[in-house]
């Protein structure tokens, strides 16, 4: 397997568990569980779901259409972006909800969302041009 690919893998889990975890946090402490509610989805969805989808897609989906990826830097490109956006709106979803003095939760999270939104176009560009027809 591609060790990126393996990377996307393990950084799923990664963000899984941590998404577990604050959920278990947010159980203990529900005074300030609200200002952790968009951390928590945002790991299980873009950190453990996202990441497994692009780790599955990037080893599977080339080997169904015969082909080979279409650009394997993307593939690591996209790594390194998706994982800065997704933890970029993890520092600031708190910041924006427990009261940003400094006023930095807005542009950290413009910043990671785009990036996290350029994720995601990499990797539909990527798996399009590799599966595309012959």
């Amino acid at each position: 397997m591609e060790p990126t690919i393996a990377w996307y893998l393990r950084m799923s889990v990664i963000y899984f568990v941590a998404g577990a975890v604050i959920g278990f946090i947010m159980i203990l402490s529900p005074d300030s569980a609200g200002h952790y509610i968009s951390v928590h989805a945002h790991f299980n969805l873009l950190g453990f779901m996202s990441m497994m989808i692009y780790g599955v897609g990037y080893h599977i989906l080339p080997k169904f259409s015969g082909r080979q990826m279409y650009s394997p830097l993307i593939m690591r490109i996209q790594f390194w972006v998706a994982n800065a956006g997704l933890l970029g709106m993890a520092l600031g979803w708190p910041l924006r909800s427990r009261g940003d003095v400094l006023n930095l939760a807005g542009p950290v999270l413009i910043i990671a969302s785009l990036l996290s939104l350029l994720a995601v176009v990499l990797f539909a560009f990527n798996m399009l041009k590799t599966i595309k027809s012959v």
